[in-house]
């Protein structure tokens, strides 16, 4: 007796079910197992965390709790952001595992150093916020209350603002590879995004006045490494428009 042809179809997204099920499991339990080795040095990553404002308070200031919980949940959903943000890797290989068996080979010899270098410049991102941006954002706010006015943040507020800013500058990294990807699939040329040159200028500034203090250096400070990184995924889409002219046709790998 022969199987039904809908049962035959059906059994291939069954498996991937199974498999994207598995994986999943395989990231959370990754992500729990980061958080509880990070549990205990909770307190210590927000006292890193608060470092850049606290270094600019003026002396006998501190930061201040709210509300009741504050103190436990703040550290506790800090740490665990610190693990999501450490197990990011692992996370991006469990994708890439998953989607892999369906690529062409040319493709997957390409997506591998566009995950790699994807995840490099979100790390990247976050670095250069914390060691350059925090500091003039924070020195710009605290010397800008007015006489009288103490400086005295609250912990989950501060948190929540610094959340942001990571994610935002680490999503603003990611600049070159959303151009080159632009340009790989034909959604745009580099001769149409060289041509849009000024437009993406203004705005970088005005995504770096958005996210910035109103002055020119923190602005520049966000905006001029936007626009380098844009003409950095320009130049690999020439490079990568020169390569795909002769390119046979290829099957997914089984």
């Amino acid at each position: 007796m022969s199987t039904p042809p809908d049962v035959d179809q059906q059994m291939p997204l069954i498996e991937h079910l199974v498999e994207l099920r598995s994986r999943l499991l395989k990231a959370v339990v990754v992500i729990v197992v980061i958080f509880l080795g990070l549990y205990s040095f909770s307190n210590d990553i927000y006292t890193f965390i608060a470092q850049p404002l606290m270094s600019l308070l003026p002396p006998g200031s501190q930061m201040i709790a709210t509300e009741v919980a504050s103190p436990f949940l703040a550290p506790f959903k800090l740490t665990l952001v610190v693990a999501l943000f450490i197990a990011v890797p692992f996370l991006l290989y469990q994708a890439w595992a998953f989607i892999a068996p369906g690529l062409y080979t040319h493709e997957k010899k390409l997506a591998f150093p566009l995950l790699a270098s994807s995840i490099v410049l979100f790390y990247s991102g976050a670095v250069f916020a914390y060691f350059v941006v925090f500091p003039l954002l924070f020195k710009f706010f605290t010397t800008a209350a007015p006489a009288g006015v103490q400086v005295m943040t609250d912990i989950n507020a501060y948190l929540t603002f610094v959340l942001k800013l990571f994610f935002a500058f680490g999503l603003a990294f990611e600049i070159p590879i959303a151009t080159f990807l632009l340009i790989l699939t034909g959604a745009a040329t580099v001769k149409t995004l060289s041509s849009k040159r000024p437009y993406i200028v203004i705005g970088c500034f005005v995504v770096g006045m958005l996210l910035t203090p109103p002055d020119v250096v923190s602005q520049s400070l966000l905006a001029v490494p936007m626009w380098l990184l844009f003409e950095v995924g320009i130049i690999f889409g020439r490079f990568v428009k020169h390569q795909r002219g002769g390119r046979a046709e290829e099957t997914p790998d089984a």
